[in-house]
């Protein structure tokens, strides 16, 4: 069969790739501990899933508009306005089926062939090949731990051409955990005004954050900046709802509108109940999220004390999200389980295969020295995964 070229040019999700490798292998009775995971271990809090049940109990089982009910517009409206400042009209949001939806949508809507998106390199993995689909050129703006994983604005200004329509922002990041702070935004921020670029802002993980550190939207910084940018977020990480696939958009009215239109044509609505759970996520008591944070925090410290005892490895401190990336090249070039190991992708088919831990490689993330984990799961279990990994890496020669 002949499929189409566009096909062959993107690459599967590889975190959903090793989550679900690892979930066949214990189906098949293997012992494996999954540090691959992008999603909360906790339970969608009680209140959340009652306001499913009520909405199934009322009959509200029908289509939606196709952006989303008011009320949920309304209330991502009020919850952001709250949070941030910002002012944001019911035909400024958009709902979706999940925040990769409203990437995606965003995409259709503002790229042509040949039109150049920035993105600061480490990046979720989703960001080129939704890019792909559209025929836009991904334009990738290397970090490392030096400048804690984030992007310069001299290095911003520098890699920008005539061709460079946007740039994508993740703050706090996947799958650095970086957050940018406000002096560093606003360095950006000259930037971005001074070149007329877009910017796409993925604030998905912006309730998960560590310590003093508080992130603060590119949007917040300006008035001009909030008619130049697409919030994206959603409730699947804040709320542990990741399978219940809201996600939301608040932007410009012209571009809330344009992929109003692509979602119309593709999805349609995201489902009815799922709306009004979001709702009472959104409007509801916030203690749940306070509870998993300081739960993800005792983990986060203990994973980068653990990790950088670890002879060969290094391992900055997210300050935000709920996945660390360890550095684990000093290993490359040394043989185990019958073969070199000459990348992440090595290194995380090693780990999997000799020690039963799925890790995900760095190189789909755009850093082939570093492996991403995730401490979405329990202490006991991340206590267990670590000892493992530093026995086998131990057997490397």
């Amino acid at each position: 069969m002949r499929l189409a070229d566009r096909v062959g040019r993107i690459q599967p999700s590889a975190t959903l790739a090793i989550a679900a490798k690892a979930k066949a292998m214990k189906a098949a009775g293997v012992d494996v501990i999954g540090f691959g995971a992008g999603e909360p271990d906790f339970d969608t809090p009680a209140h959340i899933k009652e306001a499913a049940v009520r909405a199934l109990a009322d009959g509200f089982t029908k289509y939606t508009p196709v952006g989303g009910t008011e009320e949920l517009r309304d209330s991502i409206a009020r919850r952001v306005r709250a949070d941030y400042g910002l002012a944001y009209g019911r035909s400024q949001v958009i709902v979706c089926c999940g925040a990769k939806q409203a990437l995606y949508n965003a995409a259709v809507a503002l790229f042509q062939q040949g039109d150049e998106v920035l993105i600061p390199a480490p990046y979720w993995v989703s960001y080129p090949e939704i890019l792909a689909l559209v025929d836009a050129v991904p334009v990738f703006l290397p970090t490392g731990e030096e400048q804690g994983f984030k992007v310069r604005a001299r290095q911003l200004q520098e890699a920008i051409t005539p061709r460079t329509r946007a740039l994508i922002l993740n703050s706090p990041s996947n799958p650095t955990g970086a957050v940018y702070l406000r002096h560093e935004l606003e360095e950006i921020a000259q930037v971005v005004r001074e070149a007329g670029i877009f910017v796409i802002s993925d604030e998905i993980y912006d309730k998960l954050v560590y310590g003093e550190v508080r992130p603060i939207p590119l949007a917040a910084l300006g008035e001009d900046l909030s008619g130049r940018t697409l919030l994206v977020n959603g409730v699947s990480k804040t709320y542990a709802m990741t399978g219940w696939r809201i996600g939301y958009a608040l932007g410009p009215e012209d571009l809330i509108s344009a992929m109003e239109k692509v979602q119309g044509q593709s999805t349609s609505n995201p489902t009815s109940m799922a709306q009004k759970a979001a709702v009472a996520a959104l409007d509801g008591p916030q203690e749940c999220v306070e509870e998993m944070v300081r739960e993800f925090d005792r983990r986060r410290r203990f994973m980068v004390s653990r990790l950088n005892q670890m002879d060969g490895i290094s391992c900055y401190e997210p300050q935000g999200a709920f996945y660390v990336f360890p550095r684990v090249d000093a290993y490359f070039g040394r043989r185990g389980g019958g073969k070199v190991i000459r990348g992440s992708a090595d290194m995380a088919e090693y780990l999997l295969t000799e020690a039963g831990v799925a890790v995900v490689a760095g190189e789909p993330f755009g850093s082939d020295a570093h492996i991403r984990l995730s401490f979405a799961l329990s202490m006991e279990e991340i206590e267990d995964g670590l000892d493992r990994m530093e026995k086998a890496l131990l057997k490397l020669r």
